[in-house]
């Protein structure tokens, strides 16, 4: 009987232990939010795989839904949605999005960034900037316009350059689910460049075929960043959404 009273103390104990900690784990991050920007030819539900494991954490997870109508009305979407968080902001930023999360950083709420295969410009910088001394990238010639201006990547083209590492069921999906946006946005130049004063952390994707892994790394040592590296596409965070989450940690785990 004793033995049996000893066990079931044991077992208690350690049940108790774990509980404590994993409360512990997510009372670190109360408090703290993640606002994910999405990139251009895409939608905030791409990132499906990547908030669930936030969540995890304890950590509350946005996703903001850019209209991609221009830099001046994401940056707006992206700042409403880090207003209307209690707390300390972890800033995430995928492609089009980096530019975006530049200058809606500059925000008391935002406590680092992260880039995730992204663009980073500097004041007075644009993405056309960024690329200008660049090879043209052979998916640029098979955009597809519409009469207002926005511009589209055909299923072909999201298959072989944007996602080659997903499966032809998803690419399929993303082509039918993708946000167009106005190709004039590429021209336009941020004011304000928040990694100047933010801590920022940077995830190049070493197979991209969209922007080359070159350049992200080049902007990677110029904000600065804490640089790691996927072995994944342009869509890391649906290939390789646990090495995607664990950067966003980091960075949440940075703030005080």
């Amino acid at each position: 009987m004793k033995s049996t009273f000893t066990k079931i103390a044991l077992a208690t104990a350690i049940f108790t232990t774990a509980f404590t900690s994993l409360a512990s784990a997510k009372d670190n991050n109360t408090e703290k939010s993640v606002v994910i920007v999405h990139g251009a030819f895409a939608d905030g539900s791409g990132w499906d795989k990547v908030v669930p494991l936030l969540q995890a954490k304890g950590l509350h997870v946005v996703t903001v839904q850019n209209p991609l109508s221009s830099l001046a009305n994401d940056v707006d979407a992206t700042t409403r949605a880090i207003n209307a968080q209690k707390g300390s902001v972890v800033l995430v930023g995928h492609s089009w999005g980096g530019v975006v999360i530049t200058e809606a950083g500059d925000n008391d709420k935002v406590k680092s960034l992260v880039y995730v295969a992204a663009f980073a410009p500097n004041e007075g910088e644009s993405v056309t900037d960024l690329t200008k001394n660049l090879p043209k990238a052979p998916w640029v010639s098979s955009l597809i316009a519409d009469s207002g201006g926005y511009v589209s990547l055909p299923p072909q083209v999201i298959a072989e350059y944007f996602a080659p590492d997903l499966s032809p069921a998803q690419t399929q999906v993303m082509a039918a689910t993708q946000g167009p946006i106005l190709a004039k946005s590429f021209d336009e130049k941020v004011h304000k460049a928040a990694w100047k004063a933010k801590p920022s952390w940077y995830l190049v994707a070493s197979q991209d075929k969209m922007i080359e892994p070159s350049l992200q790394r080049q902007m990677a040592k110029k904000i600065n960043a804490k640089t790691s590296s996927v072995n994944a596409s342009h869509v890391p965070f649906i290939s390789k959404p646990e090495e995607v989450a664990e950067v966003i940690l980091a960075a949440a785990a940075a703030i005080k």
